[in-house]
């Protein structure tokens, strides 16, 4: 029954048109445009290792934080949750088959922005640690997402979640790292851009993939943090009626 839900929940995103642009659209026009041309000071080296990292965090939040956020919002107004939730797939299991529904959908993301990427240039690190960390960096962001996500869905009306989901989603785009580096902006706002899950994400996979780095500690940590809080409260606060 969470494979069949989850099978569903994933036809809808990909139907969906909104749903498409903030996933695959957007992201595939930033990676390219941005990294085609000079239209931002990356501060040295290849201007597509910088963008890719950014875009993949970007293409995550789209889809665990925005896309989620808004589509459980309206599904709770209409009823549907409450119709689920009630259905011999237990609440819990609808929520299992949603976060299935969103790694599957991350995966399509990874693999269809990663190709467009090395088709523009980009040579990412490659070593069992970078994959590793890929991954990790890619599973705690979705929890932080979604636990974000879900929490303005379950609080929230559905009207106020969509003007409120798209407007974190542009706030982040540009205060994330993902097209602007984060030491570009004043000294004084730039810890509390850095304590941001998006500026983590983009960070952390920029060390990961561009720098070949290590595992980033201090992105896991800031990651885990939102990701436990967010779903804690949400825990305690999502309404599904």
């Amino acid at each position: 029954m969470v494979l069949a839900q989850a099978g569903a929940e994933i036809r809808s995103m990909l139907r969906n048109g909104e749903q498409l642009l903030l996933t695959m659209i957007i992201p595939v026009l930033l990676l390219v445009g941005f990294s085609a041309a000079p239209l931002v000071d990356v501060g040295g080296g290849s201007r597509v290792d910088f963008m890719t990292p950014g875009v993949l965090a970007l293409a995550v939040m789209s889809t665990a934080f925005t896309g989620q956020a808004i589509a459980t919002g309206f599904e709770r107004r209409y009823g549907v949750l409450k119709r689920l939730g009630a259905t011999p797939l237990s609440r819990t299991g609808l929520m299992l088959a949603k976060t299935l529904a969103v790694v599957a959908v991350e995966i399509i993301q990874v693999v269809v922005l990663s190709g467009v990427a090395i088709a523009l240039g980009w040579r990412p690190a490659n070593s069992p640690l970078a994959v590793v960390s890929l991954i990790l960096l890619i599973l705690l962001g979705t929890a932080a997402f979604s636990g974000l996500g879900l929490l303005m869905a379950g609080t929230l009306r559905a009207e106020a979640t969509l003007a409120g989901a798209n407007l974190v989603y542009l706030v982040l785009l540009g205060c994330g790292g993902v097209v602007f580096p984060l030491s570009k902006f004043p000294e004084s706002v730039r810890p509390v851009l850095e304590a941001l899950p998006i500026s983590a994400l983009t960070g952390g996979l920029r060390s990961v993939l561009t720098d070949g780095a290590g595992l980033p500690l201090a992105a896991v940590a800031i990651l885990a943090a939102w990701a436990v809080v967010s779903l804690l409260i949400t825990s305690r606060t999502f309404r599904w009626e």
